[in-house]
């Protein structure tokens, strides 16, 4: 098991962090898991949580493998971004309260760009699914999102 605290591993902060503990990864992969724990941000009134949820599950836990990756390399965490998903399939509509759920994301794409695909798997008791994720992790992320200031006048 990996013993980096989460908060080191995500550009994320308190509630968002949903994942609970990586597992392992290597260079081509992650495993990490959760609890599903009532009175989070995203929990139905009967504590589980939607299972839409699972594809921010799958989002963090590939972020969590580059966090990983970036420490390993003594690098700092950067900021990634989920552009979208394909093909998610869940059998459940929703992570009862208290299931155990394990998410495994494996690369099968990523360039120098910062372009990445990752195939994604979330299991728990009774539930399964599954979902390709495209992610892009800009090579300077901190001039990537810096905006423009305004524009002077010719006046001034």
């Amino acid at each position: 098991m990996i013993t980096w605290p989460l908060a080191e591993l995500l550009p994320h902060a308190g509630d968002m962090i949903l994942i609970d503990q990586v597992e392992s990864f290597d260079e081509e992969q992650i495993h990490t898991h959760l609890t599903v724990r009532p009175g989070g941000l995203f929990n139905r009134a009967d504590g589980s949580l939607p299972a839409w949820v699972g594809i921010e599950l799958m989002a963090q836990s590939v972020a969590a493998y580059a966090g990983c990756r970036a420490r390993q390399q003594g690098q700092a965490v950067a900021l990634g971004f989920l552009l979208g998903t394909r093909k998610f399939e869940c059998n459940v509509e929703h992570f009862p309260a208290g299931a155990h759920l394990r998410i495994h994301a494996l690369r099968s794409l990523e360039d120098d760009n910062g372009m990445g695909v990752f195939e994604c798997h979330l299991r728990g008791p009774g539930i399964h699914a599954t979902a390709r994720l495209n992610v892009f992790r800009p090579p300077q992320a901190a001039s990537y999102l810096a905006e423009a200031g305004p524009e002077e006048s010719p006046h001034d």
